[in-house]
């Protein structure tokens, strides 16, 4: 993979992240405790042997850059591996970036100045997946496609104005894309799925070169459409051939550990565009139980990010005669360092320096850093942003119209606590 440059979409303003992203762009977002967004895309990369990377912001990008200059500065620009971030600068005009496209466009001359690329990765910076560009690239390749276009079986109702929809041949050459169509067409033997479309694109260097010679402002919209029909595209089945594997091992009376054989990664065929509050909850939710949908426990996938210096979590034990009982305990949760739980947790997801005071409750909620949960608060189905301090007997997410008065609540409910909104004494 050393001839291999991929190139991260990281300026997204995600709106429909809001409040999440007032402050900073839909990468630099907190996921499961300890992550940003970012962090599994880049994770991906390193574990795809893929060290050449170019991150492309834009909208509020100082967190995103913070986080990255802390705890991806490990590459080796002796050995050709570097991770750059290449801020807007207005080459090409008076004008910042105007799509995914043109942000390439914009910055050509990175790609120029390297002779050893020969293809080109393009990746989003938000999606929540695990995928082993390697695979990707063979698969390109054995098909001596100009570009591929990775693609997954979605739900036709789904699909419908959410998703860019692929229109493949059986045998996957892309005859058509539609984005975000109303009626999504089917995918080859199913009436009911359609392709979408992941925005994760592997192309020639040589043929992105030349089609964005134009003016042509997005992938999705403008470049993949205008070269159907021109140019050789495929379709790759991510979860038939994206086969993670790992090997299993077992203990001898000696204490050597002997592999005894290989199991699929079951994960591997997992993938989420965290678009909207409703994904961004429904993403952390899958992480937690006892056999999550998405593993971020595996020795194989291991995902990477910069951990601040905070002790262990502690859970407080008082005496479960007290009435009520004070007892701190988490179920079927994911708890960061720094965090101090007095109440009870369940099916959640705690970032770091959360604290979590006697007698709360906190049921199928994230909460971001700094957050302190007052005595006997219930929260419920809730998104906490950072530097909150929640009084005591708050509740928060079991009673959706009061709710609404003062904080954003999700189509499905999720009532989501914007950044400093309590800050207490």
């Amino acid at each position: 993979m050393k001839d291999v440059l991929a190139i991260i979409m990281a300026g997204g303003k995600g709106e429909r992240l809001s409040p999440l992203t007032q402050d900073r762009s839909k990468p630099s977002v907190p996921f499961g405790g300890i992550y940003r967004l970012i962090d599994i895309t880049l994770s991906n990369c390193v574990n795809s042997s893929i060290y050449k990377i170019i991150t492309l912001p834009q909208y509020k990008s100082q967190s995103l850059v913070d986080h990255l200059e802390a705890g991806w500065n490990i590459f080796s620009y002796d050995l050709g591996h570097y991770l750059r971030i290449a801020s807007p600068q207005m080459r090409l005009g008076e004008h910042w970036y105007q799509g995914t496209a043109d942000s390439v466009r914009q910055n050509m001359n990175l790609l120029e100045r390297d002779p050893s690329i020969n293809h080109v990765l393009i990746l989003s910076g938000d999606h929540v997946y695990k995928m082993d560009y390697s695979l990707f690239r063979r698969y390109h390749q054995d098909q001596d496609a100009d570009v591929t276009i990775s693609v997954i079986e979605v739900d036709r109702k789904v699909a419908a104005k959410t998703y860019g929809v692929v229109e493949v041949d059986e045998d996957y050459n892309v005859v058509a894309f539609h984005e975000k169509p109303e009626e999504p067409v089917c995918m080859p033997g199913s009436p009911t799925h359609t392709l979408a479309s992941m925005g994760i694109y592997y192309f020639k260097k040589s043929v992105m070169m030349e089609v964005l010679k134009g003016e042509e402002k997005d992938f999705g919209n403008d470049i993949i459409p205008a070269m159907v029909g021109k140019r050789r595209i495929k379709a790759y089945p991510y979860r038939q051939k994206n086969v993670l594997s790992d090997y299993t091992f077992v203990t001898q009376p000696d204490g050597k550990r002997l592999r005894v054989h290989q199991d699929k990664v079951k994960d591997a065929g997992y993938w989420r565009d965290v678009g909207n509050l409703d994904s961004y909850w429904n993403a952390n939710m899958d992480l937690c139980g006892v056999d999550p949908y998405f593993n971020l426990y595996g020795e194989l996938w291991p995902i990477r990010t910069h951990l601040r210096q905070f002790p262990p979590a502690k859970f407080i034990f008082q005496g479960e005669r007290e009435d009520p009982p004070r007892v701190g305990k988490a179920l079927d949760s994911l708890v960061g360092l720094g965090c101090i739980i007095s109440g009870v947790v369940r099916t959640s997801v705690l970032s770091t320096n959360v604290v979590v005071r006697s007698y709360a409750q906190v049921d199928e909620s994230v909460i971001l850093d700094d957050v302190v949960v007052g005595r006997r608060c219930r929260i419920k189905k809730a998104i906490i942003d950072k530097h909150n301090n929640i009084p005591d007997d708050t509740r928060i997410g079991y009673d959706p119209v009061e709710d609404r008065k003062h904080f954003t609540v999700s189509e499905r409910g999720i009532t989501v606590i914007p950044k400093g909104f309590f800050r207490g004494e």
